[in-house]
């Protein structure tokens, strides 16, 4: 079975920096996309980023300028760099597998429990 967890959250301050991790089992990421998302205090659920199992990335564009999705095949995990973090990131982050970024019918499923991102000054 697929299964993914989350972590590497914290408090940051505006401007700062935090790198997620998406431990992944039961699966290779050669073969799914693993993508981030982020639930705010409004409670709907944002993409973020995704990275395919051909090695290519998909980005919000929010995310675009600021984050980095990349994958760790020895260790199956996929990160997320988060730089020049912002007050409106303030979320609880999930990752999630599915065949591709896009164009796949199946949504994003296997989420994990999620790590929260605070940032304030």
């Amino acid at each position: 079975q697929v299964q993914l967890a989350e972590s590497g959250g914290g408090l940051v301050q505006p401007g700062g920096s935090l790198r997620l991790s998406c431990a992944a089992s039961g699966f290779t990421l050669d073969d799914n996309a693993v993508a981030w998302f982020r639930v705010t205090s409004g409670d709907e659920r944002e993409p973020v980023a995704c990275v395919n199992g051909d090695g290519s990335t998909d980005y919000a564009d929010f995310a675009k300028d600021r984050f980095t999705i990349s994958r760790d095949k020895a260790k199956n995990a996929v990160f997320l760099q988060m730089n020049s973090l912002k007050p409106e990131d303030t979320a609880v982050y999930y990752c999630g597998s599915r065949s591709k970024c896009r164009g796949s019918t199946s949504p994003f499923s296997s989420w994990g429990q999620g790590t929260q991102v605070t940032v304030t000054s």
